[in-house]
């Protein structure tokens, strides 16, 4: 029988995934688009739209929820800052996944997903401001 089947499990043992996706989401939020495995892809599409609907809600409940999903404090503050105001219009589907060839070394199903409407500037904004305050520094 095919019950209870409802997600992919990657090879990998439920506290791996769960820690994998709580940092792919985390990479998600900050730069809004990310290049990953067809099936990975596939299935954060899955766990970015919960969060955005959290996002989207906005009360301490939600924000609890997001925080014990995700890893860094940061990302939870952009989620209900940015994201969550962006897509306050939208009902569902705030992420797309796009085909992108095969790897090289396995011939993997390569894919990038990214949020819909997203800010062309957020990908690397951390490392350009980080490379900024170092030279200012020296």
């Amino acid at each position: 029988m095919n019950h209870g089947n409802g997600y992919r499990r990657l090879g990998r043992t439920h506290e791996h995934r769960k820690a994998m996706f709580a940092n792919m989401a985390g990479s998600l939020i900050e730069h809004e688009q990310i290049r990953t495995t067809l099936p990975k892809a596939k299935e954060m599409r899955r766990i970015i739209d919960r969060l955005v609907t959290l996002a989207k809600r906005g009360d301490l409940s939600a924000r609890r929820l997001a925080a014990a999903q995700l890893k860094q404090d940061q990302h939870v503050a952009k989620l209900f800052s940015v994201l969550g105001p962006r897509y306050k219009d939208r009902q569902g589907g705030y992420c797309r996944v796009l085909k992108a060839g095969f790897r090289y070394g396995d011939m993997a199903p390569m894919a990038v997903i990214e949020l819909v409407d997203r800010d062309p500037e957020a990908k690397g904004a951390a490392d350009r401001a980080r490379l900024a305050a170092e030279e200012a520094a020296d």
